[in-house]
């Protein structure tokens, strides 16, 4: 039986009703649901809206309710949404007691706290994820914080840094990333039952005391724009987009990395594909994907923001749609953020390959430009000059390491320890400003990361 059936004479079409129905994708909520209503209903019964004795009689049907759909004993199905199964199997349970059960409350009101319970648990999650993902990248960068590499600008090569630089940077992204998850909790852990539909209720209710079951740390103000919000959705969702991103250009960078003209690492077969033609193929599948499913979630944000931009207050059915992308979202985070995770800590560091790489593309310049200021060289002027050089370099097959005095000579006022300034370890050792990726930058980086998940 449809909870509103009483305004309506006539049956809803039955294409009508399974366009309007939510209970495919809602029913996921149903514990929430539970939970809320648990908490409603002893409300209801202390603050004397209904008697103590059928609000108890009620609220161990729920939990009998919510242990058999738990144990598989109770199929969820044959109902518009997951509020209307609850009620209408509460009520086949314990009879016309069980329809006191919503008094003082509204659907739109409790969509919103089951949303808000279950996204509230959907950010933990992330967030714990997104934790692991940073220790794996810590735990990573300390064993190679003397593992040198050239760091890139444009996709080519720039100066020489380490490994440990290069993963601390994303270390920092995914470290936003939490704090953006846990600015999103703080938003979603407000409770917003006792809103009713659009103007609260008549009814003598303590909003606090349910709040206070629930693990909420405050209530809305205004019960209005408490139906008719879902910015801590859109919170959630603008969250995961960003990691994404992040997690993306990592992939990329991976894919790139894997590629045989790089050779900087290899993928675990684990997380390796093989062609179905080509017996030599082994692809970064894992890391495609990552970048692929980052659209997922882009969408379920553009989504919302669509949605959202021109309903009028208070509660409108298109809100309906915010379920969908938003499980879809948190399930694609979960899976990425876990089987990027994961890939990291198995994957092969071509440590060689990485110092052999910072040799190439004249990494050293900027040192050796550096070096003839420090002799009183106008920088401007020292930039020109080592430009000049890398192009005598270019015309001669040579590098800047395999250059003899003497040539340095024909270009300015070098000596023999240029070669230890343009040495990429010596370079590396000298940037110790914080941030920087001398070894001990780095070290104090980590632990500074370290110490800061502690508060995430």
């Amino acid at each position: 039986m449809k909870l509103w059936s009483g305004r309506f004479e006539s049956e809803t079409d039955k294409a009508a009703d399974s366009f309007n129905s939510s209970l495919a994708f809602d029913k996921r909520l149903y514990r929430y649901d539970i939970e809320g209503s648990i908490a409603h209903c002893n409300m209801l019964g202390k603050c004397g809206i209904i008697p103590e004795a059928e609000a108890k009689l009620i609220v161990d049907a729920l939990e009998i309710i919510r242990k058999d759909i738990d144990d598989g004993k109770l199929e969820i199905k044959d109902a518009e949404d997951i509020h209307s199964f609850v009620e209408n199997e509460l009520v086949s349970r314990i009879g016309a007691v069980g329809k006191k059960l919503h008094t003082g409350r509204s659907r739109n009101d409790q969509v919103c706290l089951d949303t808000r319970l279950y996204l509230r648990d959907a950010s933990k999650d992330i967030i714990s994820l997104i934790k692991a993902l940073i220790l794996r990248l810590t735990d990573i960068s300390e064993r190679n914080t003397e593992t040198v590499m050239p760091a890139f600008t444009h996709l080519q090569k720039a100066q020489p840094t380490t490994l440990a630089h290069h993963f601390m940077a994303y270390a920092e992204m995914f470290s936003r990333d939490a704090e953006r998850f846990a600015q999103a909790k703080n938003r979603i852990d407000v409770m917003p039952l006792g809103s009713g539909a659009c103007t609260s209720t008549a009814y003598p209710i303590d909003r606090k005391a349910v709040a206070d079951y629930l693990g909420f740390h405050a209530v809305t103000a205004n019960s209005m724009d408490a139906v008719g919000d879902r910015d801590f959705v859109i919170d959630f969702l603008s969250a995961g987009a960003i990691t994404m991103m992040h997690l993306s250009r990592f992939s990329e960078e991976i894919i790139i990395w894997s590629s045989d003209e790089y050779k900087y690492v290899e993928l675990s077969d684990k997380f390796s594909t093989g062609s179905s033609i080509m017996p030599q193929k082994k692809n970064p599948d894992m890391n495609e994907l990552l970048r692929g499913k980052t659209g997922r979630v882009y969408g379920a944000l553009m989504n919302m923001l669509t949605v959202m931009k021109g309903i009028p207050l208070a509660y409108d059915k298109d809100m309906q749609e915010d379920k969908e992308c938003v499980f879809d979202a948190y399930d694609t985070l979960k899976a990425c953020l876990g089987i990027f995770t994961a890939l990291l800590g198995d994957m092969t560091i071509n440590k060689d390959k990485l110092r052999k790489s910072t040799d190439g593309g004249f990494t050293s310049a900027t040192e050796c430009a550096d070096w003839l200021a420090a002799k009183g060289v106008p920088f401007r002027d020292a930039h020109s000059v080592i430009g000049q050089l890398v192009v005598y370099c270019i015309k001669n097959g040579k590098t800047l390491q395999t250059l003899s005095l003497d040539e340095y000579k024909k270009f300015g006022p070098f000596d023999e320890s240029i070669f230890d300034a343009i040495k990429p370890e010596n370079a590396i050792a000298r940037r110790t400003a914080t941030g920087g990726p001398s070894p001990s930058a780095i070290k104090a980086e980590i632990s500074a990361m370290r110490k800061k998940l502690d508060t995430v």
